[in-house]
């Protein structure tokens, strides 16, 4: 007889359990070859999904600074009419009534003159305090 059959024959335990052992190695191989095909396949998703989720971004940033870049041009649009629209009128007015025009100038001129010398009256005044 061969050793191994006598080691069957023998001590059948032996065999047994050697072979559950393989088994079980075999299972564990597998499961791990498993596992680690289910971990590659779930991170290209996953890489996939990144690339979708920025792409997603960088467009909707993009969409979000055209709108942005529109609506100050609309809004400039808009204050250059306003403004044109009030020099126009501005230029009616002095037209009509070049007196009173004028009078407004002066009033106007005359207002910024005392406010600007109060102002340096009054900085003046701080700086000697200081000193």
């Amino acid at each position: 007889m061969k050793k191994d059959q006598e080691n069957t024959m023998t001590h059948p335990t032996r065999t047994s359990v050697g072979t559950r052992i393989t088994e079980a190695a075999g299972e564990a191989r597998e499961a791990t070859a498993h596992a680690l095909d289910s971990g590659r396949q779930f991170a290209t998703e996953a890489v996939g999904k990144i690339g979708e989720s920025a792409r997603d971004l960088r467009d909707s940033a993009a969409d979000l600074a055209r709108s942005g870049a529109e609506t100050v041009t609309d809004a400039t649009v808009a204050a250059q009419r306003r403004l044109g629209h009030y020099a126009t009128e501005g230029r009616r007015y002095v037209a009509r009534e070049p007196l009173k025009s004028a009078m407004v100038a002066a009033a106007i001129g005359a207002l910024a003159a005392a406010l600007v010398m109060a102002w340096m009256r009054s900085h003046d005044e701080q700086r000697g305090r200081r000193h």
